[in-house]
């Protein structure tokens, strides 16, 4: 796993060990991005200077990824120890210390915080976990009107209405959404 472009291109990141935890594949991210650079809906000001929370973070590599292509501050909240242990040596490893902070703590109980402009949710597949954590997020500040959710479901997962539906994709047992958060 690497990150896929930027300033940290090609970079190593560790995965966290057991299997409680599922990275997003490179391929899948690369798609991603691509969308959120190109698309007439988003374009490069998405990501420049973006604050972005990377909930369900796992390794982190999808608020790493938007760290190296500009965002300005990345928060990610994880719960599970290994994958924080992997979260913490990739932001190392970047040498991105000052640039992100890591919340230990359930998305489903998120503390407050500040409006992001960029939200990736990436929980466990086949769990039903993206509305309570957008309910959730919402409530704690984190997602204001207009904020971009991006929400990776496993495909055959159904996927809830967060707002304006922007694009949405399948990547083998991956389904990702992108959504423009209701006003």
């Amino acid at each position: 796993m690497r990150i896929v472009a930027g300033g940290w291109r090609g970079r190593a990141l560790k995965a966290p060990s057991g299997t409680a935890t599922r990275p997003t594949a490179d391929r899948v991210r690369q798609a991603l991005f691509d969308m959120l650079t190109h698309a007439p809906w988003a374009g490069p000001s998405v990501l420049e200077d973006a604050l972005v929370l990377d909930a369900f973070a796992g390794s982190g590599a999808l608020g790493l990824e938007a760290l190296s292509r500009g965002a300005a501050q990345a928060t990610f909240m994880e719960s599970d120890r290994a994958a924080l242990s992997a979260l913490r040596a990739n932001i190392a490893a970047c040498g991105a210390q000052d640039r992100c902070q890591v919340l230990a703590v359930d998305v489903r109980a998120a503390p407050p915080g500040s409006a992001c402009g960029l939200v990736f949710l990436d929980p466990p597949y086949g769990a039903a976990l993206v509305p309570q954590a957008v309910a959730r997020l919402r409530v704690s500040g984190w997602i204001a009107p207009h904020t971009m959710v991006v929400a990776e479901t496993g495909a055959g997962d159904a996927v809830p209405t967060l707002g304006t539906l922007l694009a949405e994709r399948v990547h083998g047992t991956a389904r990702v959404s992108i959504w423009r958060a209701a006003g």
